[in-house]
């Protein structure tokens, strides 16, 4: 059936699985993933073990997974992260569409993750579809007013290209930019993940674990805009 949601927004359990009363379940929950990770067990051995343990639904477990990284990992993320305010006249590669939905998702009300390493992550995800949503315009131009003022030099965005319609959030992107005065590149590849991390001079904009590890600096951009522009946005730090 295909995708016609006009806003990204929350799953209809997420009220109920990441309520209040739930917190200190996830969070000991992710105390425990991560106390494995670090001492060699598989992610997905690891995962099942506590999700077991706790009793966690299939999104709580996500949410923890997603939420989790070993001391080791968190260090050396943290070592290699700068601010907003750091982007001053440096150039900047951005994750398109783990922002983009990112963006989207916060600004309809849907749940926002913050991990161990301070990066923000949701549970939406793209899997060889993509469609535009009510708050796609405004996700593209936050990026837009933010990155102007942190006056950064230039900006290339990174796009899957097997994904349908990322060549239609290319042309919004491109379009956005300009009515901006911003110098905005946009390619569409295979492996934007590999991409991203090729680009050692430039700051990279992500919230992938994967990339994080291998980024010579990366900036939590979407944490940066959500603070900005959406105070009231459903942020969950399971890892604070």
């Amino acid at each position: 059936m295909p995708d016609r949601r006009r806003h990204r927004g929350p799953h209809p359990q997420d009220d109920e699985l990441f309520a209040p009363a739930q917190h200190g379940v996830l969070r000991e929950a992710l105390s425990d993933l991560c106390w494995l990770l670090g001492r060699g067990y598989s992610d997905v051995a690891a995962l099942e073990l506590v999700g077991n343990r706790y009793a966690l639904r299939a999104r709580q477990r996500l949410a923890v997974q997603r939420c989790a990284c070993t001391d080791a990992a968190r260090a050396l993320r943290l070592a290699h992260r700068v601010s907003s305010e750091a982007l001053r006249g440096r150039d900047l590669a951005i994750d398109g569409f783990n922002c983009v939905v990112m963006l989207e998702s916060a600004m309809s009300g849907g749940l926002v993750l913050v991990g161990r390493d301070g990066a923000c992550r949701d549970l939406a995800s793209v899997h060889g579809s993509y469609r535009r949503v009510a708050e796609t315009r405004a996700a593209v131009e936050a990026v837009a007013e933010h990155l102007a003022r942190a006056e950064v030099r230039d900006v290339l965005w990174y796009l899957d290209r097997p994904v349908s319609n990322s060549g239609r959030l290319s042309a919004l992107i491109r379009e956005v930019g300009a009515a901006h005065g911003l110098p905005w590149q946009v390619e569409l590849v295979f492996a934007p993940d590999r991409a991203l991390v090729t680009e050692p001079a430039r700051v990279v904009a992500s919230g992938d674990a994967w990339v994080l590890d291998r980024a010579a600096a990366w900036v939590d951009l979407v944490g940066a805009i959500i603070r900005e522009r959406v105070p009231d946005a459903w942020l969950l730090a399971l890892g604070a």
